[in-house]
């Protein structure tokens, strides 16, 4: 499934934006000052952080600006003292100087430093703010997005702006800070000779402006450059990962997946070499600019210190400015090219969060009842999903009442898990509509609908967690604060809580306590690879884990697609007889290719090319002789 999800990082279109191209790159003016609209988004990110730290961040700041040149003016006073002194004793005021001069260097350490913890602090923060608040975001979106590549390069994008983001924050309040030293010295500058400072920002701006072009190319390049990097991360893990080893090495794939990953490297290589050294060339060039007019304007200095004008003290004191304006210039000009490259980068957060879904509650829209009274009525339905000209689904129209067990069979690609995914309104229809009770299914709250639905995918996932957690997630409103107990009690060593009765009583009816024996750390124990201390499981086993959570849900419709596919004859019998309670009083989806599973359906809809081709019950359909009979009779041939 292929299609544009999302737009330009400037322009977000919900529901269908347009992918970016590589002419997103700003070439006018305009455009290049457009995209600084991102920073005061950002420095409200940061002070929604934290404000104490956030104060405190620009305070020291503003404070540590003015070091500088307190530290230069006390340097003249020292070296004019001296010079004015006898030859034979020092003077009192002399030592005067120094030390307030021990003093400022000393509160300009702790400053610094403490500026560097604040910063620090605040940092953690804001990546941890950042984090959570694009993994809410990212919940809302439609499936339909996680399910298109090109939103996994924007996704992957914004996830990098969620780290050292703090950094542009400093490099603003050092930009800040350098420009109020600057301001300072500037007026000693221009007091004696208004050139100096001309011949330092002529000598410096052409630096600015190539650092600008090249950081919009290097935005460029990585912006364009985004799928190949999840391309090149993806060859890592499946060249170097538990999941896959098993198939790279009886495979042989080693050798070709290295070449691949080698070849795509080495193209992306050579592209940013390209630029690299082009932008190395003309920065080159652009120093020899701005080293002519520091050493013209350094004549100037020493012409006037020759003929008399100014003392040594002042002398110093004009040339370590002239030098430390120099630096400041400079910097800031780079940094101000650097903070523009990094807004472009940033763009890329502010534009994910400016996705939005197209599968929304209503204003008005009215919760499931409790119980449901009449159940769901497909009419006429038909989907396509996006950037696909094929129907998935077309035409369909059944139905499912209070207490019903529904049977879906079919090839695969028929069309069987699109329509509980239509049920479970993780998308919705192209044509036709889904009702419940009589009422338009949009017409109702999306969480209250979602509630109402227990869902077990055929690819569940597996989570790397907790046996506990595994199956908890299954009625997270029921086990969350069970959950937090006990990972707090795990963080602290303290005394795990008694497992939760409904986590308890849903592995046991789902068979997956029978894996505690084998687990050391019983219902604590670790799951998967991925941390320490995990235990892998088997397919089979995994399957009943996912199982319990659909015993963790008081849902009023179950859906379970292949729930029995990875597990052995035994396991799948006394899973039936589980399920027969499970589904005694609430309606039921299932999906299955093996026909012990689907007899246990009140009703059977067969689906080919996503149309319904028979619907009844598995003894009339197996009497009609017609698609469900042939494929009843090819399965029970198997075991003949």
């Amino acid at each position: 499934m292929t299609g544009p999800l999302f737009s330009t990082p400037l322009v977000v279109v919900p529901g269908r934006p347009v992918p970016p191209s590589d002419h997103d790159r700003p070439t006018t003016w305009r455009e290049k000052v457009g995209i600084l609209r991102s920073l005061p988004k950002l420095l409200g990110l940061v002070w929604d952080t934290h404000h104490g730290y956030t104060a405190t961040m620009v305070v020291l700041r503003i404070v540590r600006s003015v070091m500088p040149v307190a530290s230069l003016w006390v340097a003249k006073l020292i070296i004019d003292t001296v010079n004015q002194a006898p030859a034979h004793r020092a003077t009192t005021p002399l030592w005067r100087y120094v030390g307030i001069e021990i003093a400022i260097v000393l509160v300009g350490e702790f400053l610094a430093r403490a500026s560097a913890l604040v910063e620090s602090l605040l940092g953690d923060l804001f990546s941890n703010d950042v984090s959570e608040r694009l993994m809410r975001h990212a919940a809302t979106l439609d499936l339909a997005q996680f399910e298109d590549p090109a939103f996994y390069d924007h996704l992957e994008r914004a996830r990098q702006q969620t780290t050292a983001r703090i950094g542009l924050i400093a490099q603003l309040l050092g930009m800040a800070q350098d420009t109020l030293t600057l301001g300072t010295l500037a007026v000693a500058l221009l007091a004696y000779n208004p050139w100096l400072l001309l011949l330092l920002v002529a000598a410096v701006f052409p630096s600015f402006l190539g650092e600008t072009h090249f950081a919009a190319l290097s935005y460029s390049l990585l912006f364009r450059r985004t799928p190949e990097r999840r391309e090149l991360d993806y060859l890592r893990y499946v060249g170097a990962s538990d999941e896959t080893a098993k198939e790279v090495q009886m495979f042989g794939l080693a050798p070709w997946l290295t070449e691949r990953y080698s070849r795509l490297a080495r193209r992306y290589f050579e592209e940013n070499k390209r630029l690299s050294v082009r932008r190395s060339i003309v920065s080159a060039l652009l120093s020899v600019v701005s080293t002519v007019g520091y050493y013209g304007a350094y004549v100037v200095i020493l012409r006037r210190a020759a003929i008399g004008a100014i003392t040594i003290g002042l002398l110093t004191f004009l040339a370590a400015s002239f030098m430390r304006s120099r630096d400041l210039i400079q910097r800031l000009l780079l940094s101000a090219s650097d903070v523009y490259a990094q807004t472009l980068n940033l763009q890329d957060l502010f534009a994910f969060f400016d996705m939005r879904p197209t599968i929304l509650s209503r204003a008005d829209a009215v919760p499931v009842p409790t119980p449901i009274h009449q159940g769901f009525v497909f009419e006429d339905v038909g989907f396509q999903y996006p950037g696909s000209e094929r129907w998935a689904v077309r035409h369909v129209s059944f139905a499912i009442s209070p207490g019903e067990r529904l049977a879906l069979v079919g090839e695969n690609g028929a069309g069987k898990t699109t329509i509980t995914k239509l049920i479970a309104r993780l998308y919705d229809p192209t044509e036709g509509r889904v009702l419940l009770d009589g009422r338009n299914l949009k017409e109702y709250d999306l969480a209250s609908l979602r509630r109402a639905i227990g869902v077990i995918f055929q690819d569940f996932v597996r989570y790397d967690m907790r046996f506990d957690e595994n199956v908890g997630v299954g009625g997270i409103e029921t086990s969350r604060q069970y959950l937090e107990t006990s990972n707090a009690a795990h963080a602290d060593a303290a005394p795990a809580p008694t497992v939760l009765s409904p986590i308890a009583d849903a592995a046991e009816r789902s068979l997956a306590a029978s894996l505690l024996p084998r687990l050391p750390h019983g219902y604590r124990q670790m799951l998967g690879r991925r941390f320490t201390d995990g235990v892998d499981l088997s397919g089979g086993e995994w399957q009943k884990v996912a199982l319990a959570r659909a015993y963790m849900r008081s849902a009023q419709l179950l859906i379970l697609d292949e729930p029995t596919a990875a597990l052995d004859a035994r396991a799948e019998y006394e899973v039936f007889v589980r399920f027969a309670e499970l589904m005694a009083s609430r309606m039921a989806i299932i999906i299955s290719h093996r026909f012990s599973t689907v007899r246990m359906a009140d009703r059977i809809v067969v689906l080919s090319n996503g149309e319904i081709v028979e619907e009844g019950t598995h003894e009339a359909l197996v009497a009609r002789g017609a698609v469900y009979s042939e494929l009843f009779e090819m399965q029970a041939a198997g075991y003949r």
